[in-house]
């Protein structure tokens, strides 16, 4: 049987996964980059890295500032958009009107295999300052309060595997409560208050908001979540 057969494993493009990776790694990165940053995270060769940017440049995923440095560039919002647009429309109403409430960055954040994404956020309207968080922004489901109330509304057999006892135990008082926390454990300085966001016929997602320090206790915060997730879910008949 041939390689083409269906249902044969075909081995993955080195080059696809590589500019797929440089997408991640701007994604992740709080500033723009330069090319050498790029590769080095990239571990390859500078003129690689120099390729791939240029590819993606060339497609609109890529962009330069005025110093030469490499972001995510607008195509990557148009594709962006395409992704559950139906819960991104319904949930950036809520969104916006929980962040302005409460002063904070407000999200929601989907499981995808062993990480947590952020989908869509809202900054508040006219907070001193606020906390940026970039829809695409990923980091492992065991960290930081979006995973924890994701896996506290999930079978533990659904969980990806490798999550330590604490995030076990802490994972358990949030499905106790019905809200997680955290605190220093994705960015530093930084604490989150995240609630599960059920949905039918979709992947695990949780509404949280994320701070530097406030007035209002967790369980007020995440009163004013679950109203949205709530409404979330109503209006996506979830």
């Amino acid at each position: 049987m041939g390689s083409d057969a269906p249902g044969a494993a075909a081995p993955p493009s080195q080059t696809l996964s590589r500019g797929i990776r440089v997408l991640e790694i701007l994604a992740d990165a709080r500033e723009p980059l330069t090319v050498d940053e790029v590769g080095r995270r990239l571990d390859v060769h500078r003129s690689i890295a120099y390729r791939l940017v240029r590819t993606l440049e060339h497609h609109g995923l890529v962009g330069r500032d005025a110093g030469g440095r490499l972001a995510l560039g607008p195509r990557m919002a148009a594709l962006a958009a395409g992704v559950a647009h139906d819960l991104q429309a319904e949930a950036l109403p809520e969104l916006t009107t929980a962040a302005n409430e409460l002063g904070m960055t407000c999200f929601v954040a989907v499981l995808d295999h062993d990480e947590c994404v952020t989908l869509v956020s809202v900054e508040p309207r006219h907070a001193v300052a606020s906390v940026a968080q970039r829809p695409g922004s990923r980091h492992p489901v065991s960290l930081g309060a979006p995973g924890k109330a994701i896996l506290s509304a999930l079978d533990e057999r659904r969980w990806p595997p490798g999550v330590p006892d604490p995030t076990r135990e802490q994972v358990a008082e949030a499905a106790a409560r019905g809200y997680a926390t955290s605190h220093d454990e994705v960015i530093p300085t930084l604490r989150a208050v995240a609630v599960p966001l059920v949905l039918r016929g979709r992947p695990p997602a949780a509404v949280s908001a994320v701070y530097v320090a406030s007035d209002s206790p967790p369980e007020r915060i995440a009163e004013r979540l679950a109203r949205a997730a709530g409404a979330v879910r109503g209006a996506l008949g979830g």
